[in-house]
């Protein structure tokens, strides 16, 4: 078990420096998570550490309830919500928070992004809602984002951000940049007419197709 951890703890720092170069987040903002499989515990960056130097050792190891198991770091003041996501959805083996521009827009306007992209419709399954404000590192925010996503992958929180969610931490990554381009579309569509959104069994096929057939089949 000892190399799958080491292994995701590099995973977690290689998408840390990419997120910062993607302009999903600036300064020390945003984090990223993924649950160990097989085992109750979930690696995590750091607060507020900057990605551009973050190392696989800047890691912290952290069982379920929030227990420090292995690191000498801080853990990012969004644990509770990233633990409260892992508790609450067993298909979700990854997480990545940001404060990518369009999509927070539409947080501080409290409006959902709306499926009208297919790629969107796949990786999201629906429209990405928005979670009651509250402040961030709390136990009312973390409810608040685990009742807004439902079994969605990816919601904003208001005023503050968006949260991807995935099978695995890559997709999870996925999930923020597709979410971003969804936000950037819409917004675009807004100011040339009237956006038409993709029904929703049309989205429930899509997302259906990206997660039962879409790529290659595993070896």
């Amino acid at each position: 078990m000892k190399k799958k951890i080491e292994q995701v703890k590099q995973t977690v720092a290689q998408l840390g420096k990419k997120m910062l170069e993607s302009g999903l987040v600036a300064g020390t903002w945003g984090n990223i998570s993924c649950r160990i499989n097989g085992e109750n515990l979930v690696v995590i960056t750091p607060s507020g550490m900057d990605y551009n130097n973050i190392q696989p050792s800047d890691m912290v190891l952290l069982d379920l309830d929030g227990g420090v198991v292995e690191g000498t770091r801080k853990p990012s003041s969004e644990a509770p919500l990233h633990l409260a996501i892992y508790r609450n959805r067993d298909d979700i083996s990854g997480i990545v928070h940001t404060h990518s521009e369009v999509a927070t827009a539409f947080s501080v306007v409290r409006e959902p992004i709306e499926p009208v992209v297919e790629d969107a419709a796949m990786l999201v399954g629906g429209s990405v809602e928005v979670a009651g404000y509250a402040l961030p590192g709390t136990e009312k925010l973390a409810q608040n984002v685990v009742a807004a996503l439902g079994n969605r992958y990816a919601v904003l929180m208001a005023n503050h951000g968006l949260v991807g969610v995935g099978r695995r931490v890559e997709e999870a990554f996925t999930v923020c940049q597709v979410v971003e381009k969804c936000a950037r579309i819409y917004a675009w569509a807004k100011t040339l007419g009237k956006p038409v959104i993709l029904p929703d069994q049309d989205v429930f096929v899509l997302s259906q197709l990206y997660r039962g057939s879409y790529g290659q089949p595993k070896k």
